[in-house]
């Protein structure tokens, strides 16, 4: 069936008419649907009854009662409280045209565009006309004004209804026919502002009749609407009549449109006070991180500060894998909780910024400032405890290497002078013939030259132990007591020695005969033995090299040495050829000797032996020299590899630090591009973690291998890894400022429009030539100072020229957005600033007239109506912060909600 019901889908073109005109679209040839046009004659009848009893009068039949326009006319000045124009009282049907026209013009004159309804229709009684006009005027005037959320007319009752009865169950209002058949969408309303009207517990679904009438009755007798239709008109027909049900539907948000107010200022309240919990929440959060962050940070600098000093080169390298796990374990995520603690902080002061709140002031010692305070010392006790742990290793290795030494040649020294003191106080000379004093005596010379020769062992021995001393060998008592054990002999083999020296000269003139060659021999022989000697320790020396070219100086030195053995073998061979000639004398002359040289206990065959073991001792030299370079070509690869991978990292995040810089400035797209831009390159930057990571593994081999210094590279992995956190806070801030600009938009309600023209004047006047004592630079430091903003602001149509009213409006401004005159505008503080100039926001004498309504125009608010417009917690959080109030109206229990809401918008402990 077709009818002026089936307007209600055509479009709408706009104006206070747009609804009207989709419902007026009449078709003047159909008839209506005879359940529908009976649900509409009493729903209609009634509803203009409900409003011509204030006339004190009424109709009986609605085609009937408004043929001659009158009762029309007076229907119209009731529901509008206008005047209509005089009617005409005569009984002709010209008259009644006439009056019925008067009634149509002024509904057309309220913006209603009247299509196929005629004055002739009305006058005649056409049913389908008379119906169509009265929905017209209940549209006009009943339903047309209802706003709900930004939607009005019949969409806004629909949402109006739903919101209503969301909470009952087996209420799902979806329409004006078929969700309302059952009655408890009607009871619902009805309990849902009138609770001790209603037991919606007792009603059943399955009894539609039951649940209509109760609802009807109700309404008549406690709301004052009058019942429009029966409950047999609704059960008994498929599908009532929407015109019907809206009709009486927008009775009942009439009757409670007192109630939709305090509703209104509920959820103005709520929004407030969630903000505020919301903020606290933040509050709470921040103060717990900084907490457990600054307490982390306290404990862990007094063990970075500990400077206990170890043993042994062992224990100094445990130490040196506790501080890498420190490093590469425990530290990452505190790096990671000081990045959110800053970002955290920056949501809230931007939260509360844009819900016009006071900024947060952390507890005393938990700024950002301070933590980042705590944070360098940490850094710096990290240098610090890694410079010495390093420092000491070298130290312990050192010492080491001198305990060693010094042990080495002790033992050689002691075991020279093993018996060298009871040689020297031995009487022999005073039984000895002359030739044997004389033997003594060169004897004794030789020794006193290999006890010369010896000298400068001790004073090695001694320098060495001086050297321990002063590096505070742990062990240096035992190194001291047997270093003073070898001084002490050494004086008493001196003074024996002199002692000797005085008796065999004493006797000498007695005695005559030498042996010439054994004496040569004996002075030849004994520092050829000494030169051996030193050349075999020289040969077993310890040695320690930390590079390139200290190992080639080491293996030079030793080609320098192998080049004077044809020389020294040169030695040996005239010495042994003294022995032999010694030999070939006695030979000779028949002399039978006594045995060994009497000048020396060095032996042809004790040469013979050194000699061929200082040669052995030549080619093992050669290999442990090699072995040593072969080390030291590894480490000089492994320092190669560290710097290309290190100077290949710094150059990277040297790049991305700069290109993050310019993304900042000249952002395109919208914010949530621009989210999402910055979100992805943090992705890329993150996917270069590995990196990093191999890095850090080269590090630990360098570390490993004990190698100090680097020549192919300035980086060191202190420094990259502070780069690297750099770069990853670095992307973490510009993230978060773009997420507070999002939400600064949000809340603010700037369009995206705006903001592109606010970042394209703030980044133009960031770019402004600056004059330096270099020349002109482009300034582009990510704030305008004070005379960029002002040229910012007149480009932007301000009027802050240089004058005095012009002056005195941009110190007004500038007391705004820079509150602390540090003389220069952030683009967070420029957007705040403009978006407070271009939105509104909610203020505390806004809070007070929504609480002001709840209480019923009175000056104070108990706690009871507290609960019973606003949800429970937010009920709570009020009861338990206001004061009590003590104005002369106060009541039991009153609670003063002026000072509460003033305390929302400034200085309080909320």
């Amino acid at each position: 069936m077709v009818d002026y019901h089936a307007a209600n889908n055509q479009s709408s073109t706009g104006g206070v008419q747009t609804y009207m005109e989709q419902e007026n679209d009449w078709d003047r040839d159909l008839l209506l649907d005879p359940a529908w046009e009976k649900q509409q004659r009493k729903t209609f009848t009634a509803w203009c009854n409900s409003h011509l009893r204030k006339a004190g009068t009424q109709i009986d039949n609605i085609e009937e009662d408004f043929r001659d326009g009158l009762k029309l006319m007076l229907l119209l000045e009731v529901i509008s409280g206008e005047r209509l124009p005089k009617p005409e009282r005569g009984k002709m049907r010209v008259h009644k045209i006439n009056n019925v026209n008067k009634a149509l013009d002024f509904i057309a004159s309220k913006g209603v565009k009247l299509v196929s309804i005629g004055a002739e229709e009305i006058v005649d009684g056409n049913a389908k006309m008379t119906l169509g006009m009265i929905w017209t005027i209940i549209l006009r005037f009943a339903i047309q004004d209802i706003s709900v959320e930004e939607t009005s007319a019949k969409e806004g009752l629909l949402l109006w209804c739903q919101r209503k009865t969301a909470p009952y169950k087996n209420v799902n209002v979806q329409n004006f026919h078929i969700s309302w058949k059952d009655g408890l969408a009607f009871n619902a309303l009805i309990h849902r502002h009138r609770p001790d009207l209603i037991d919606y517990d007792s009603l059943r679904k399955d009894d539609p009749v039951t649940n209509l009438n109760n609802a009807f009755e109700v309404a008549e007798k406690h709301l004052d609407i009058p019942k429009m239709l029966d409950a047999e008109d609704i059960v008994g027909t498929l599908r009532p009549d929407e015109k019907a049900i809206m009709t009486y539907v927008s009775c009942f948000y009439h009757a409670f449109s007192g109630a939709q107010k305090a509703e209104t200022a509920a959820n103005r309240i709520c929004k407030v006070l969630a903000v505020n919990q919301e903020n606290e929440q933040m509050m709470e959060d921040y103060e717990k991180l900084a907490s457990d962050l600054l307490e982390w940070i306290r404990r862990t600098i007094p063990w970075l500060e500990n400077r206990t000093q170890e043993k042994t080169v062992n224990d100094m390298q445990a130490k040196q894998e506790d501080f890498r796990d420190y490093r590469c374990v425990h530290k990452p995520p505190k790096v990671q909780e000081k990045c959110q603690l800053e970002i955290s902080f920056n949501t809230l002061q931007t939260k509360l910024r844009l819900s016009s709140r006071p900024a947060f002031m952390p507890s005393e010692g938990r700024m950002v400032s301070d933590i980042n305070g705590a944070w360098h010392t940490l850094e710096g006790a990290e240098k610090g405890y890694e410079e010495w742990i390093l420092s000491e290793i070298r130290r312990l290795e050192r010492l080491e290497h001198l305990a060693e030494k010094f042990h080495q040649k002790a033992a050689i020294h002691e075991s020279w002078t093993d018996g060298k003191e009871a040689m020297l106080t031995q009487k022999d000379y005073e039984t000895s013939t002359l030739s044997e004093v004389k033997a003594l005596l060169k004897k004794h010379e030789a020794f006193e030259s290999d006890l010369a020769a010896h000298q400068d062992r001790v004073e090695q021995i001694a320098a060495i132990a001086q050297e321990l001393n002063e590096l505070d060998y742990y062990d240096s008592a035992s190194v001291n007591t047997r270093c003073q054990k070898i001084c002490d002999q050494w004086d008493v083999l001196g003074a024996l020695t002199q002692s000797r020296k005085e008796s065999l000269e004493r006797t000498e003139k007695q005695l005559e005969s030498i042996d010439e060659l054994y004496l040569e021999y004996a002075k030849r022989a004994a520092p050829f033995n000494n030169w051996m000697e030193g050349a075999m320790e020289d040969l077993q020396d310890m040695f320690i090299v930390h590079n390139i070219e200290e190992i080639q100086g080491l293996i030079t030195a030793h080609e320098q040495f192998k080049s004077t053995l044809p020389e020294a073998n040169k030695e040996r061979e005239a010495i042994q050829a003294i022995q032999a000639e010694v030999q070939k004398i006695a030979q000779s002359n028949g002399i039978k000797l006594s045995g060994a040289n009497p000048y020396t206990t060095i032996t042809p065959e004790s040469i013979d032996n050194k000699w061929e073991k200082a040669m052995q001792m030549v080619p093992q030299r050669d290999s442990a020299l090699q072995e040593e370079l072969n080390k030291q070509n590894s480490n000089d690869t492994l320092r190669a590899k560290f710097a290309t991978q290190a100077n290949a990292v710094g150059a990277y995040i040297q790049a991305k630090m700069e290109e993050i810089g310019r993304i900042s400035i000249e952002m395109n797209g919208t914010l949530e591009d621009q989210l999402t831009s910055l979100k992805d390159y943090q992705d890329t930057i993150i996917s270069y973690q590995p990196e990093i990571n191999t890095l850090e593994g080269d590090h630990q081999l360098i570390q490993e291998a004990l190698i100090f210094d680097n020549q192919y590279t300035s980086y060191t992995m202190e420094h990259l890894r502070v780069g690297w956190e750099q770069l990853l806070t670095t992307i973490a801030r510009t993230i978060n400022e773009v997420e507070n600009q999002i939400l600064t938009r949000d809340a603010k309600g700037i369009s995206q429009e705006q903001l592109f023209e606010y970042r394209a004047s703030f980044n133009h006047f960031d770019k402004t030539l600056q004059e330096g004592g270099r020349g002109t630079r482009r300034d582009h430091s990510g704030a305008l100072q004070a005379e960029e903003f002002k040229a910012c602001l007149i480009s932007l149509g301000y009027d802050v020229e240089n004058d005095k009213q012009g002056d005195t409006e941009f110190a007004r401004i500038m007391s705004i957005v820079d509150p602390n005159g540090s003389g220069a505008v952030t683009f967070q503080a420029f957007i705040d600033y403009m978006s407070r100039e271009t939105t509104d926001t909610d203020t505390a004498d806004q809070v007070i007239a929504s609480f002001k309504i709840l209480a019923a125009d009175k000056n104070f608010i108990t706690a009871d109506e507290l609960r019973r417009e606003l949800p429970p917690d937010q009920a709570e959080y009020c009861i338990a912060r206001m004061a009590p109030y003590t104005g002369p109206d106060a009541a039991p229990g009153a609670l003063d909600y002026m000072s509460f809401s003033t305390a929302l918008y400034g200085e309080s402990d909320l």
